[in-house]
């Protein structure tokens, strides 16, 4: 529903349901895609993602596999069947959407942290096959991020100002500081650039001393 609005929108786009987890559906939504613009997708953005929260003791398997479905095996085959028709064109890019989660992982988010710090390494594996066949392949890691399923966090002062002091750049990331990086990994000036995984987190991913108490100890002042 949101991919219709936007088409809706916007001049000559198209909106597509598809089931990610299903091969049959992202076969014929790319048969679709295609039918409609005469050809594979220039870039793809993969973007699906869901997350269910909870103690991982109290993870039930059929939570655990869903979200390993959507958000790694979805990544796997839109990959796969999009990067095939770009290769066999001989260009085309390809950007995965990870998470902080992936280098930063929680307690309580369940498969998300062990989805998305896999789909960073089958970023890679893409990026190799795909890479000799004209296709670039790279991931963005979000950080703290007032956008999509993150949105309704935010919404409480608290949380906003207390993870805002904890990112280095001093404040919370929006989808525009994401779109930005997207941009730019699957723009022909990043032609040379080639399964990375790069973090749009304001530096939150490696302040964590940042956060600590800066007292050093007596003998490190000597």
């Amino acid at each position: 529903e949101g991919a219709v609005r936007a088409a809706e929108e916007l001049e000559g786009a198209a909106g597509y349901a598809c089931d990610v987890t299903s091969e049959d559906s992202v076969i014929e939504t790319l048969g679709r895609f295609e039918a409609t613009f005469g050809g594979p997708p220039d870039i793809l953005v993969n973007n699906a993602g869901i997350v269910r929260f909870g103690d991982l003791l109290e993870h039930s398997v059929a939570d655990f596999r869903r979200v390993t479905e959507v958000n790694l095996v979805g990544v796997f085959l839109m990959s796969r069947e999009a990067g095939a028709r770009m290769a066999a064109r001989g260009s085309g890019a390809i950007v995965n959407i990870t998470s902080l989660n992936a280098v930063q992982t929680s307690p309580d988010a369940g498969a998300y942290p062990a989805t998305k710090a896999a789909v960073a390494k089958l970023t890679e594996q893409f990026a190799l096959v795909l890479g000799p066949r004209g296709v670039q392949v790279n991931a963005v890691g979000p950080g703290f991020i007032d956008a999509g399923m993150s949105e309704p966090i935010y919404r409480d002062p608290e949380v906003r100002a207390e993870r805002g002091r904890a990112v280095p750049a001093g404040r919370i990331g929006t989808a525009e500081d994401v779109a930005a990086a997207v941009a730019f990994l699957a723009s022909d000036e990043a032609g040379f650039i080639h399964g990375q995984h790069l973090m749009v987190d304001g530096g939150v991913s490696f302040s964590l001393k940042n956060q600590l108490s800066r007292k050093a100890p007596k003998e490190a002042e000597k």
